[in-house]
């Protein structure tokens, strides 16, 4: 069976209104503007307001991947959401998306993979797409992490946004979309990030939540080791399955979790500053949606032309890692 080629017909992005700047966290906790930006490299981030939900936030980045694709709802074959935060347990935050586009004849289901889980879900739908069995899947990164943050903790709160990112991914002439894919995983590190509140380990009582066991706990320095060591590998490795170099890439468009971490990668793959799409500053670390909301920037600010080859890597909770590279 010959394999169709499978790229990214169409980006999309939302982020809430409400901002929350550095600024304000000072009064919340014992931290300052000057440490974070330093540290991190974030200088805002957005929260949903009370009303908006994952898949609110899912819906209007999807309509404008869709529409930015040539399609309608009607078109979409299948709907990947890539999230930790989910509305609810189950129905999927998938399947709620779908009633919400109207995408009547689409299959849906959720992916949980952290920060990594939009590269999974590319990883997911492109398959599709190339086997024959569908032709438009949507692929969603979206999250509402001010939901499960903890803001009376000085070394989580100034890291994580809310935010949604979409692409539909559909046949592309030879030559172009996904060259490769390196996903990867480490559930030996699964305890330095997590949320162990609320499932079938820790149901929720009143003990779970007198102790925060539903708000992300994060053993900040092990995960930043493992991010350094991890983002510039898997980019390397998906470029070796792609046949490409470090040379070939024209952007990197790295998961936006701190400064530091994506520059590590830049000096691993001999990139400068101006070959990476970078937003963190403004945005945070939005987990899954942070890819696709750099993504969707990127082609909008211009960044992005016909033939360029990106480079898309992240890493997350689990632990788990995915790149991919991308001809546009």
């Amino acid at each position: 069976m010959s394999l169709h080629p499978v790229g990214i017909i169409g980006t999309g992005k939302y982020v809430p209104e409400r901002i929350l700047t550095n600024k304000e966290l000072e009064a919340m906790v014992e931290t300052n503007d000057e440490w974070i930006v330093t540290r991190t490299g974030i200088k805002e981030r957005r929260l949903a307001s009370a009303e908006e939900a994952t898949s609110d936030l899912a819906l209007h980045a999807s309509l404008k991947a869709i529409a930015a694709a040539g399609l309608t709802a009607e078109d979409i074959d299948l709907i990947v959401v890539a999230t930790i935060t989910p509305d609810m347990f189950f129905p999927s935050t998938a399947c709620l998306l779908q009633e919400k586009l109207g995408a009547k004849k689409a299959a849906a289901f959720d992916l949980s993979a952290a920060c990594s889980g939009f590269i999974y879900g590319l990883a997911t739908g492109s398959s599709m797409v190339a086997s024959g069995m569908y032709k438009n899947v949507l692929v969603v990164g979206a999250e509402t992490l001010s939901r499960i943050t903890d803001y009376t903790d000085r070394n989580t709160c100034i890291l994580f946004g809310d935010g949604a990112g979409a692409v539909v991914l559909g046949r592309v002439e030879e030559g172009r979309g996904f060259q490769s894919f390196e996903l990867g995983a480490d559930g030996s590190g699964g305890e330095l990030l997590k949320v162990s509140g609320g499932g079938s380990r820790i149901p929720a009582t009143a003990e779970s939540i007198e102790t925060k066991q539903h708000f992300i706990h994060m053993a900040g320095n092990d995960v930043f080791k493992f991010a350094v060591r991890i983002m510039g590998g898997a980019a390397e490795e998906a470029l070796v399955k792609a046949g490409l170099t470090k040379d070939d890439i024209d952007l990197l468009v790295p998961h936006q979790a701190n400064i530091r971490i994506i520059q590590s990668a830049l000096n691993r793959l001999d990139l400068s500053a101006d070959k990476a799409m970078i937003n963190l500053d403004k945005y945070g670390n939005m987990s899954s949606a942070s890819i696709p909301v750099a993504l969707a920037e990127a082609v909008e600010q211009g960044r992005v032309s016909e033939g360029d080859r990106l480079v898309l890597v992240g890493f997350g909770g689990g632990l788990t890692w995915g790149a991919s590279v991308l001809v546009w």
